[in-house]
């Protein structure tokens, strides 16, 4: 077998002009349409009408051309099977060997601000998809192109024996069904979101893949890295790594944590992550200042974690970094001394996020989480409470200062892994209490940290209090307001316990369980 006629309908015309010029000096046929035919007769490279194949004329602005049985008896025939062959042969019909076709712009068309319903709909291929599926199906005979990164191996193997081999038509092959499964899954997600049924009966989801990763978690286990075809700006997927060697599996879950985190802060905030959680967080009047809060937090753990900044970072603060070792280190921008000073550190990451949404910007998006045989699907955890939200619950209600910290570790406790107590002080965490089976555990873990500091801070809980025992442990520490969801049915014995220890206690009604 040969590769003898090539049908060419391309959106993308990146490559295609080359690629087609060298299938003609082979001595292969083109047939193509509408504008690529155009370009390709314009740049000399012989071609034939689809209209001239099909006896057709391309009808309703070019909707229908190439969904013909004149174009799909020559992709779908068997080739060796004697009832296709007589046919075809009956009928006048003549093969196709090769399919090169990429599709109308829809995930380009919907990612336009200002994108119509009717734009987006035009944008629908439908004889390009079909080509495709037909010439894939076929591929024991077929060969199929939906990339062109692939122009030049075909080229090689048509240059060398005539066609493709088994093997590589295979692989173009599952190519184009990805291909395809991701275009009518992006198609389905816009239709399912304009319907308003974001959880729809069949959930499909597409990404692309980023770049493979050493490894997962573990040494043992594969991983690679994948994008949201729309994904926004500020996030990891568009991130621009400016130093350092590529991040690991490890890396990009941390450094997203941290980058969930340093988006609640309005402020100049700096975040330090260990282990998908908050080991210091800090803000204040300038990112120095922040920086310095996070890191006293607890300068032990910080010590190889993930730092992330919510303001560009200057040189000052690149040489308080600079003195620790840190794996990444991820803000809008760094100045031009900041990367001077950060780069002579060999291996710390540096990533350029650009301008990040703060969290009262933020809309909620639906995630996946992968369990054994399925999957879950959840809205993102986009809330935030205010002082008008806040339902002073004790006798003695906080002080202005006592709102301001509660606040701030409300944003925090919310991204550290339940059961989860947080303390803070001073624009600045001083005890975390992460994972823990029971929140009096928590608790401890927190008040052991923060130790002296206990003293005079305010106590942030993702979920209410079963009993009164954690407000008696964190009076007997110096904590002076509690902010908690509340809604126990046994609310009353902690606010009974903040009451006799002089305690402010206020419930936000809303609660921040993280698994």
């Amino acid at each position: 077998m040969s590769i003898k006629r090539a049908l060419v309908s391309v959106s993308d015309k990146t490559g295609i002009v080359d690629f087609c010029r060298e299938l003609s000096n082979l001595g292969v046929e083109i047939i193509s349409t509408g504008g690529t035919s155009s370009l390709l007769s314009k740049e000399g490279i012989p071609v034939i009408g689809i209209s001239d194949v099909t006896g057709f004329p391309e009808i309703m602005d070019g909707r229908v051309k190439t969904l013909h049985p004149a174009v799909h008896s020559g992709l779908l025939a068997v080739r060796d099977n004697e009832e296709h062959q007589k046919q075809m042969k009956d009928l006048g019909l003549d093969y196709i060997d090769l399919v090169v076709v990429n599709l109308y712009p829809f995930q380009e068309t919907i990612a336009k601000p200002d994108v119509s319903y009717e734009d987006a709909i035009e944008n629908i291929d439908i004889g390009g998809p079909t080509m495709l599926r037909s010439a894939a199906k076929n591929h024991a005979f077929v060969s199929v192109v939906v990339d062109a990164n692939d122009y030049s191996q075909v080229l090689a193997e048509v240059r060398e024996q005539g066609d493709t081999t088994l093997e590589t038509r295979k692989q173009l092959a599952a190519k184009v069904f990805r291909h395809t499964a991701s275009y009518d899954a992006l198609i389905s997600d816009y239709l399912s979101n304009v319907n308003g049924d974001p959880l729809p009966e069949r959930y499909t989801v597409t990404y692309e893949k980023i770049q493979d990763l050493r490894y997962g978690e573990n040494p043992h286990q594969q991983a690679a890295f994948y994008r949201k075809p729309l994904a926004p700006q500020g996030t990891l997927t568009t991130a621009e790594q400016l130093h350092g060697k590529e991040l690991s599996y490890n890396n990009i879950n941390d450094a997203n944590a941290a980058l969930q985190i340093v988006k609640e802060f309005e402020e100049p905030a700096v975040v330090a992550v260990k282990h998908m959680n908050p080991c210091g967080v800090g803000t204040g009047e300038s990112i120095y200042q922040a920086y310095m809060k996070a890191y006293s937090a607890d300068p032990t753990s910080i010590f190889g974690g993930i730092v992330a900044a919510n303001r560009i970072i200057d040189a000052d603060t690149a040489a308080k970094l600079s003195e620790i070792f840190l794996e990444i280190v991820l803000a809008p921008d760094f100045t031009e001394e900041a990367l001077e000073i950060l780069t002579k550190k060999k291996n710390i990451r540096l990533l350029k996020m650009g301008e990040l949404s703060s969290a009262k910007e933020r809309t909620s998006q639906f995630v996946v989480t992968s369990i054994d045989g399925g999957m879950v699907v959840q809205q993102s955890d986009v809330h935030s409470v205010d002082v008008d939200d806040l339902q002073v619950v004790t006798d003695r209600a906080p002080s202005e200062e006592e709102l301001k910290q509660l606040l701030f570790g409300w944003k925090v406790v919310k991204h550290v892994k339940s059961n989860a107590i947080v303390l803070a002080s001073d624009n600045m965490t001083v005890g975390v209490g992460a994972g823990q089976m029971n929140r009096v555990g928590a608790a401890k873990i927190a008040l052991e940290q923060a130790a002296d500091k206990a003293k005079g801070a305010i106590l942030a809980s993702d979920a209410f209090f079963p009993l009164g025992d954690t407000v008696e442990l964190a009076a007997k520490h110096g904590i002076t307001a509690i902010i908690q969801p509340g809604g126990s049915i046994k609310d009353e014995e902690s606010i009974k316990a903040a009451n006799e220890n002089g305690i402010a206690m206020v419930f936000t009604g809303v609660r921040h369980f993280k698994h």
